[in-house]
């Protein structure tokens, strides 16, 4: 078989990365190869896509996203940290009583490095 006669491998303009063990987990984003940031959230994804000129993307399409470790629907890390075995059992962050509580929002895009 001659190198043109091969076929080709194709990836999606999109790969989301694994679940990374962090608080709050993420997941890295990759487009065209490339890291550009991070992802809280299936949203976070959508707004990429919407960044990068993809603004009806479908995340179940295998041509336009590559899913690592897990599908749109994982975003928490199987292992567990001691931050994160602290607070289910009721402790305290290290923040303390500050940060986002339930009716909260972040305000800037947290896919950005």
């Amino acid at each position: 078989m001659t190198e043109s006669e091969s076929p080709r491998v194709h990836l999606p303009p999109i790969v989301v990365l694994g679940v990374q063990p962090n608080d709050p987990p993420f997941r890295l984003i990759e487009v065209a190869g490339e890291v550009i940031g991070k992802a809280h959230s299936v949203l976070d994804v959508i707004e990429i896509a919407r960044v990068i000129g993809m603004e009806d993307a479908d995340l179940d399409d295998p041509d336009v996203v590559r899913w690592v470790g897990g599908d749109k629907f994982t975003w928490t890390s199987w292992r567990l940290s001691g931050r994160s075995r602290g607070k289910e059992h009721g402790e305290k962050s290290a923040k303390g009583e500050k940060g986002e509580g339930p009716g909260e929002t972040r305000r800037h895009h947290r896919w950005r490095s």
